[in-house]
């Protein structure tokens, strides 16, 4: 007699379908047939009462309600699964790549107690492009992505990094209060920036999102490492926009001061993504990243 299907089993399959893109993808990772994969989907969408995902020529889109449920459960599933097979011994070698700074911080920590289970790592620094490309080419099995790649990729967000705008306490005595809450942009003009690339993504991003205009600042510094502009910064050199998880100790020092803050500070998606086929290694990795905790970032 065939066992009940469970729940657990449903949103299983509704993960793999949401994070591949396709059905035919989440029958492979998930051992089914793809009528089988069909058939959970389209029992879970009648216990929901509303489709999950818009059918196309290039597999599946998800709906606003598949985006909601994805967020809610996705972490709780994954810490399921993976709590049936805690200590299983793994093998192999996970090639991972991601920013520097984030894996230094965070990323590498998070893998080490992998390390115990028997897998190893190669470990890729670089720009969220250039890893998606060596990931397509098969030259990377697993990527740390700030970018939500397109269609062919397993994508889940995991986090999200929370930016603060930052400088140290000399400047930060130079901004009049009074003009920094009625007219942001202006209150801070004065200030030199330390940016991480000459058309100061980051930075940018913070003034378009706060101020809705671009920042009319002067650049100091321009150095491909946040965590030489948050030396910079320390240094005096100027003011940036950095994540939480690299600005928090200097904040708790003293050493630089937050300058402005947003009633929602502007936040950066975090992914980790596979390609379509995938090994034993590969999928322990990008379950044990989905499951964890981050924090604020």
């Amino acid at each position: 007699m065939a066992a009940k299907l469970t729940d657990l089993d449903l949103l299983a399959t509704f993960l793999e379908i949401y994070r591949g893109g396709s059905l035919t993808s989440a029958a492979t990772r998930r051992g089914l047939t793809q009528p089988a994969v069909s058939g959970q989907l389209a029992k879970l969408e009648k216990e929901l009462g509303e489709p999950l995902f818009v059918r196309g020529s290039r597999g599946v889109t998800p709906t606003p309600r598949a985006d909601d449920l994805a967020r809610r459960v996705g972490q709780h599933v994954d810490q399921l699964r993976t709590a049936l097979d805690p200590g299983g011994t793994l093998e192999g070698t996970v090639r991972i790549g991601g920013a520097a700074e984030f894996m230094t911080v965070r990323g590498l920590p998070a893998l080490a107690p992998l390390t115990r289970r028997g897998l190893r790592f190669e470990v890729t620094f670089g720009l969220a492009g250039d890893l998606l490309t060596a990931l397509r080419a098969a030259r990377l099995d697993v990527v740390l992505s700030s970018v939500r790649p397109a269609a062919g990729f397993t994508a889940t967000p995991v986090t999200d990094e929370e930016f603060l705008l930052v400088g140290p306490p000399l400047l930060a005595r130079t901004v009049d209060q009074d003009v920094l809450a009625t007219d942001p942009a202006r209150a801070l003009e004065h200030l030199p920036l330390v940016a991480y690339d000459g058309d100061l993504p980051i930075i940018r991003r913070y003034w378009r999102s706060e101020f809705g205009t671009r920042p009319a600042n002067t650049v100091a510094v321009t150095v491909p490492d946040l965590r030489a502009v948050l030396a910079a910064v320390i240094a005096g050199a100027g003011v940036s926009a950095l994540p939480r998880y690299l600005a928090e100790p200097a904040l708790a020092a003293g050493s630089v001061e937050q300058l402005h803050h947003p009633e929602a500070p502007p936040l950066n998606t975090l992914y980790v993504v596979t390609r379509g086929t995938t090994t034993p290694a590969t999928d322990a990795v990008a379950e044990h990243l989905r499951s964890r905790d981050w924090g604020v970032l």
